[in-house]
């Protein structure tokens, strides 16, 4: 079945199957970079053990593990969920980073705590450097979904 939209005349026709495929491969791409940046960032932070916290390790190759599953998730969410909406690499690396800050208070203010059983919504030195961590993720996030999603074909 082929589906024409509003953001696809003009262009040729694609499947919505098709679309949706580009907007989680750019996702799952951009997540990922955004993860391994950031990953970088909370690595040198010693923040990473506690990444594997959530699934009840310590191992610094879990923590990664479990971080780029997270960020290949939410990549790929960002991408499916707003891809419609993405204006150029400008415009979706700035929805990207607004992305970040969303995450940072859903995941490190309150729902990383809950699971670990420690306070909610504690904003101190390690969840800054959080958040710093989380724009940085949003940056690159919507710079590669961005970059990839460029043509209108692909955010139909």
């Amino acid at each position: 079945m082929r589906t024409t939209t509003n953001e696809t005349r003009g262009a040729s026709p694609t499947t919505t199957g098709q679309v949706l495929v580009r907007r989680a491969t750019a996702g799952l791409a951009g997540g990922l970079a955004g993860g391994v940046v950031f990953g970088l960032m909370m690595q040198a932070g010693g923040m990473i053990p506690m990444v594997a916290g959530l699934v009840g390790s310590d191992s610094p190759a879990v923590g990664w593990v479990v971080h780029l599953l997270i960020s290949a998730f939410f990549g790929i969410a960002f991408a499916v969920v707003l891809g419609p909406v993405l204006r150029g690499v400008v415009g979706a690396t700035l929805l990207g980073v607004a992305y970040g800050a969303v995450l940072w208070v859903v995941g490190p203010l309150l729902l990383m705590p809950a699971r670990m059983g420690m306070p909610l919504f504690v904003v101190d030195g390690m969840t800054l450097q959080s958040l710093l961590g989380h724009l940085v993720f949003g940056l690159v996030l919507g710079a590669v979904v961005g970059a990839m999603l460029r043509d209108r074909s692909a955010r139909s």
